[in-house]
């Protein structure tokens, strides 16, 4: 497996808020997320395989499931959060299924209607797991962005605007 640190020399050098650009600075702002997006989950790929032995798309499948305080969601639902198509989704499902971390059900009085939810298994793994991921997470932030930007994406989610982040 490639060593996901070397990937960050190909990176270029963080895009600066600052004015003077050709560009509105909303769509510099959105540019520069985009971007910290991509680096976090071109490093998280290679930890999510190592700490769960699954793709990065049935990762997130996994994440938007472990949210759910009891039970699970339909499996439309999911593709409509996810921005996946529903063929997609069922084959990562089944995958998952196979693999232990999900169950499949049919949601009662409604014969097309299915509802996947997390295995006590998958519960255990991203229990285990959530630590280097999140590690994961806060160094490709750190390397890519300044502290003040990390701050700045920081606060778009209230839960984590109070939390330190990379320095």
């Amino acid at each position: 497996m490639a060593d996901p640190e070397e990937h960050f020399a190909d990176l270029p050098e963080c895009p600066s808020l600052a004015d003077g650009g050709l560009l509105p600075a909303e769509l510099r702002a959105w540019m520069l997320l985009l971007a910290a997006t991509g680096a976090v989950e071109q490093r998280l790929r290679a930890v999510v395989k190592e700490k769960l032995d699954v793709s990065h798309d049935e990762f997130l499948v996994l994440c938007l499931l472990a949210e759910q305080p009891e039970g699970g969601l339909r499996m439309t639902r999911v593709a409509e959060l996810l921005g996946r198509p529903k063929t997609r989704l069922t084959y990562q499902i089944a995958c998952l299924q196979h693999a232990g971390l999900v169950t499949r059900r049919s949601v009662c009085g409604d014969k097309r209607g299915i509802e996947v939810a997390l295995t006590d298994k998958a519960r255990q793994l991203l229990k285990e797991a959530s630590a280097p991921l999140a590690a994961t997470v806060t160094e490709s932030l750190a390397r890519f962005m300044g502290p003040d930007q990390c701050a700045a994406m920081r606060g778009l989610v209230p839960d984590l605007a109070e939390e330190p982040g990379p320095e």
